[in-house]
């Protein structure tokens, strides 16, 4: 279960202000990155923390509501389809995340990145933290704000693009989605980049 100790690895160092950034949408075939920065309190009531990835989406969207309601401060940031397209994805997540961490109400002095690459244009000291997620309170806040975020979007695009089921996988590559791929052609949120060896 993730804790405080990367964050107070962080505070030994003298920074106060640590904030826990990850993204959500990396391997879709269709719509933005979604990244989101999280500063916690260390007083933070937040039972059954975790990984995204390992809740489920009930409990996403009930920790969802308490994070934004305990944190100190948060912000959800997105890398559009067409900077996915232009630049890449992950030149896109990383200016997701950076735009995470600027839009913070509160600023902060040091960030957990999940994974094992910094941002590059990052304006503050950091560090990465490779399934930080699992291991820094701060990450799996940042995680469940940015899947939940993104899960939600993605819901929208049901009514705007019938047919393709976004509802149901929320962009991933299931084998439901590829056939609507198929059978329909792509639509403007998909990522055209990715569908090449689909189309």
């Amino acid at each position: 279960m993730p804790d405080f100790s990367l964050e107070n690895n962080a505070k030994g160092k003298g920074y106060t202000r640590i904030c826990g950034v990850d993204e959500a949408g990396r391997g879709p075939l269709a719509g933005p990155v979604c990244a989101a920065a999280v500063i916690l309190p260390e007083t933070v009531d937040l039972p059954g923390l975790d990984d995204s990835k390992k809740l489920t989406e009930q409990k996403r969207e009930q920790l969802y509501d308490k994070i934004k309601e305990q944190a100190v401060a948060y912000c959800i940031a997105f890398g559009t389809l067409q900077e996915i397209e232009s630049l890449n994805i992950l030149q896109a997540t990383f200016l997701a995340m950076n735009r995470a961490i600027d839009g913070l109400s509160v600023p902060a002095d040091y960030a957990l990145i999940d994974g094992n690459l910094l941002p590059k244009g990052l304006t503050i000291p950091g560090e990465p933290a490779v399934k930080g997620d699992a291991r820094s309170m701060s990450i799996a806040a940042a995680s469940i704000l940015a899947k939940v975020t993104r899960d939600r979007l993605l819901c929208t695009y049901e009514t705007q693009y019938p047919g393709y089921g976004f509802s149901a996988h929320k962009g991933y590559g299931t084998k439901a989605h590829v056939e609507a791929i198929r059978r329909l052609g792509p639509c403007e949120v998909h990522r055209l980049s990715f569908l090449k060896k689909i189309l």
